[in-house]
């Protein structure tokens, strides 16, 4: 397989503070990974250097470029989309079409239109009178129309209401990805994306401390549900965490023979959003 981003000491400081402590990583094509992390812990640190947008030490290629001194190649195969829309309130929805269609060799007009006509936006309709949700059909239309090789999303869908995310995940799935593109998100919705992912990369200050792919996930990680007269032996195993539900207790374990496991009661596979709150015990404190 192809490496579509690699990074080898990546490090990025702000002032007293370090956003990217020496992180390496490889992510290869035709993936969709969820870079999932607190507030504060580099995410979005992260996906500016992979698009040039700020500067930092170590090395990182993106699609055989250098992001800090090939940025203008690089764009030409990578698309964006942000918690904040960027789009002018002024402008209308043919405007944008023609203003990217101008400015990008990769854009499909016919792939946008096309996406469009299953919305309720027309043609001379203006972002001003657009509700978020609107505005994020417009952009995703904009962006799934350029036949990029890598897209971004930094929060996608924040503030978004359920049935638009849904959508919005969906028409990423039908209408964007194969196998020749890779996808990077980063979401707090974390429940919302697991379905979609095929690698899931932890990030806590400043440190990638889980990085696999999903089916690992359900091999190495395992989740007990255990009555109280085998809890005792389940804290003996260490797990990763332990939590109360309705006088029972889930364990949650890091590669524990599973015959063992299942020895002490209910065993399945932990949700994403269970893995993450154990990994990140503490940084919230």
């Amino acid at each position: 397989m192809n490496a579509v981003v690699t990074a080898n000491g990546l490090t990025k400081a702000y002032k007293n503070s370090l956003a990217l402590n020496d992180v390496s990583f490889r992510i290869e094509s035709g993936r969709i990974v969820g870079l999932i992390g607190p507030n504060g812990a580099g995410k979005t640190t992260a996906l500016k250097a992979i698009l040039g947008l700020t500067d930092f030490k170590g090395e990182l290629n993106v699609l055989g470029f250098d992001p800090r001194s090939q940025r203008d190649q690089l764009m030409e195969q990578v698309c964006f989309i942000a918690d904040v829309a960027v789009l002018p309130r002024w402008i209308r929805v043919r405007e944008a079409i023609d203003f990217v269609a101008n400015v990008h060799p990769r854009f499909n007009r016919a792939k946008c239109e096309a996406f469009l006509a299953r919305t309720k936006l027309t043609p001379n309709q203006r972002v001003k009178q657009m509700s978020k949700g609107m505005i994020v059909q417009l952009h995703l239309a904009l962006v799934m129309a350029i036949d990029a090789r890598l897209l971004v999303l930094d929060e996608p869908t924040l503030g978004l209401d359920i049935l638009y995310r849904k959508q919005f995940y969906q028409s990423l799935l039908e209408d964007y990805f194969d196998e020749n593109k890779t996808i990077i998100v980063t979401t707090h919705q974390v429940e919302e994306i697991e379905h979609i992912l095929t690698d899931l990369m932890f990030i806590r200050d400043g440190k990638i401390v889980l990085d696999t792919d999903m089916d690992t996930v359900g091999e190495r990680f395992a989740e007990v549900l255990v009555g109280a007269d085998k809890a005792a032996a389940a804290r003996s195993m260490k797990p990763l965490d332990e939590r109360q539900v309705f006088g029972k207790s889930i364990f949650l374990f890091d590669g524990a023979d599973r015959a063992t496991l299942e020895s002490m009661g209910e065993v399945r596979r932990p949700t994403v959003s269970d893995l993450f709150v154990a990994t990140m015990k503490g940084t919230y404190a």
